[in-house]
């Protein structure tokens, strides 16, 4: 039995479709399951609810060989440790109450760089709680999302591209696809033991320059980069009702970045996956643009 927290986020929702194409028997942690699709419905166990909820992640974990971890952070947190740490406590307890034996958490790049980082720092700490446990784990240590350009899907149909890093500066990006399928992999292998990080940095390196010169290409259109502030980025999360302590917390993830906490490891073919951006843009980027 094999327990998915967060399945209908972008990687979950991956991770659930190629479990279930293997016919694994998974149990899925959710707050609405109607945001399911239906044959996942059907052919998964449900326990609705919050998996930062004790009695939730204690009825899910209930017989589990494996456990997907993923914590979103919680937006009005007091503060990232908060958001990842003190949020999965129920989650670590669990895993030693049942004695699940493998932990596959969702983590970051940067482990032991010395540099605070906001979101990622704590979720190096939340990596720590699991292996706390005595569980067999796998931190999956991720780069920068390709996916998040999405975001911006509207903007850049009016030909701009945003963000606060220097034009010029590089950095791994990875596709929330690749990380479902890294993740699978680990889930449905029951020989590995002990407690690692496995280090992944995508498909590229890129800098917003080449995202922007990318985009150009693949939509046929102009897009240009547009630096923007890190400031008007906080103000602009406090005015949508995240807490002053996340908020800045997404700052200091932005500036450990260009301070190149994910910039420490080298590339090799086996820690780089196979969608570049270029095949990303293609595939998710352009129709949503075009839509």
């Amino acid at each position: 039995m094999i327990v998915v927290t967060a399945p209908t986020g972008q990687i979950g929702r991956k991770l659930v479709t190629t479990l279930l194409q293997r016919d694994e028997p998974i149990r899925l942690v959710v707050r609405d399951p109607a945001r399911l699709p239906a044959e996942v419905r059907e052919r998964a166990e449900i326990v609705a609810g919050s998996h930062r909820d004790r009695d939730v992640v204690d009825r899910a974990l209930d017989g589990a060989d494996a456990l997907f971890w993923l914590m979103p952070a919680a937006a009005t947190a007091v503060s990232p440790y908060e958001a990842y740490v003190s949020a999965s406590v129920p989650g670590a307890d669990a895993v030693v109450r049942h004695g699940v034996p493998r932990v596959v958490i969702v983590s970051a790049l940067g482990r032991g760089s010395q540099i605070y980082a906001g979101h990622v720092s704590a979720s190096h700490a939340m990596e720590d709680l699991f292996r706390s446990t005595g569980a067999h784990v796998r931190a999956l240590a991720l780069p920068t999302f390709m996916d998040n350009i999405l975001r911006q899907a509207a903007t850049i149909k009016n030909g701009v591209v945003s963000g606060t890093l220097p034009p010029g500066f590089r950095m791994p990006w990875i596709a929330t696809k690749d990380i479902a399928a890294l993740a699978a992999d680990y889930l449905l292998d029951r020989t590995w033991t002990g407690q690692d990080s496995v280090e992944s940095l995508g498909g590229d390196d890129l800098s917003y320059l080449d995202v922007a010169e990318i985009l150009t290409e693949v939509l046929g259109t102009p897009i240009r980069y547009e630096p923007g502030e890190r400031a008007a980025v906080k103000q602009f999360l406090v005015g949508r009702g995240v807490s002053e302590a996340m908020a800045q917390s997404v700052v200091d993830m932005d500036l450990a970045g260009e301070r190149g906490i994910n910039n420490a490891t080298p590339r090799t073919p086996g820690n780089t996956t196979p969608t570049t951006f270029r095949e990303f843009a293609e595939e998710t980027v352009k129709p949503a643009v075009t839509a």
